[in-house]
């Protein structure tokens, strides 16, 4: 009985500890950051798509953190753009951030910028099949309606003929142009004023996040 008390105040001592040092620590540098001069914050329509995005779980399988520079060379290959930097995540326009862990798909910190068409996206939404036939990304129907007939208003989602509902068009829902605004708004591939020293002495040309 008499070692417990000793055992249950070195276990909250410890717990205390990483906390201090993980969580408190880190939140306070993360609060003090300020953006980058060209990160500008989410318009009404991209914050719904940030939605969207976090709902259907885009995260498990997709990274928002191009690798830094000891790492980054694989990155910049795949034209995923410069490695990121704090102040490419700035708290009180992006929080929780989705940095992911994963990555069974590319990351996506500068898709905007790689790929910005919305006709490509939604296409790719609707059944990734039809860009990729290799593909393991699920198809979002759901995110679509079909109509016989599309009116003015409607943005049509281009498909092949064998992609294509018979007699049918595939429209885009709010929520599928709100998640395409968010990954065209997804755009990191500015440069870093007095940030990015270490990656230039690396070779790494800031501008397009590629290796000179």
């Amino acid at each position: 009985m008499n070692r417990l008390l000793p055992l249950f105040i070195g276990a909250i001592a410890i717990l205390a500890l990483a906390t201090l040092m993980l969580v408190i620590l880190p939140g306070i540098q993360i609060h003090k950051q300020q953006p980058s001069d060209q990160l500008q914050p989410y318009t009404e329509r991209e914050l719904a798509g940030r939605e969207q995005y976090v709902s259907l779980g885009c995260v498990y399988c997709h990274s928002q953190q191009p690798r830094s520079a000891s790492q980054a060379l694989a990155d910049a290959a795949h034209g995923w753009g410069r490695p990121s930097v704090a102040s490419d995540y700035y708290y009180y326009y992006d929080a929780p951030h989705q940095l992911g862990t994963m990555r069974p798909g590319p990351d996506l910190l500068n898709v905007g910028a790689r790929l910005p068409s919305a006709e490509w996206h939604l296409t790719h939404l609707y059944q990734p099949r039809v860009i990729f036939d290799w593909s393991i990304m699920p198809a979002y129907p759901f995110l679509f309606e079909t109509k016989d007939q599309a009116t003015p208003d409607d943005v049509v989602v281009k498909l092949p003929v064998e992609f294509r509902p018979e007699g049918q068009v595939v429209v885009a829902r709010q929520a599928a142009l709100d998640l395409v605004a968010y990954l065209q708004s997804l755009n990191r591939s500015y440069a870093i004023k007095g940030e990015l020293s270490s990656i230039r002495d690396q070779g790494y040309d800031t501008s397009k996040g590629e290796r000179k």
